[in-house]
């Protein structure tokens, strides 16, 4: 991945962390470093889109493309505060996944049927999908410590 990605998909991860309950602060530290960054040596960089959809693939093309217009690629510093908050997130991501027992985002389908989720957070969250038909969500247990079906 070249250095402009990361830096790209560092700012959708610091902007996905800050929205869930399970940021942790060591993320969210990351990413305002990397915000500081970018904010002091490439005022011309616009992040709100990434951070309005940090889902969106084209938003964090469209950064990348900003970052690399502005020399941003060539920075070690931007790039090594990038994957110090890919790293942090990954670290904290173990903990986030089991949280949701079933997360789907953007997909189309006739129908969905989901059956016996047990979660130690949310059961079951759906985003931006696009249903044609019926849809079945049963038995759901959510919220009870420790899930029985790890991740």
């Amino acid at each position: 991945m070249d250095p402009v990605t990361i830096v790209a998909t560092a700012v959708a991860v610091g902007a996905a962390a800050g929205v869930t309950d399970t940021a942790k602060q060591s993320v969210s530290d990351a990413y305002a470093a990397l915000k500081r960054l970018l904010g002091s040596r490439f005022r011309g960089v616009d992040v709100g889109a990434v951070e309005a959809a940090p889902e969106s693939a084209d938003a964090r093309e469209a950064l990348a493309g900003e970052l690399e217009a502005q020399g941003a690629g060539a920075d070690a510093e931007l790039l090594a505060a990038a994957e110090e908050l890919i790293g942090v997130a990954r670290v904290q991501a173990a903990e986030a996944a089991a949280v949701v027992g079933v997360d789907l985002s953007q997909f189309e389908a006739n129908s969905l049927r989901i059956a016996d989720v047990a979660s130690s957070g949310s059961g079951v969250r759906v985003r931006d999908a696009q249903l044609a038909g019926d849809i079945d969500i049963s038995n759901v247990r959510a919220g009870q410590g420790e899930s029985p079906h790890p991740q």
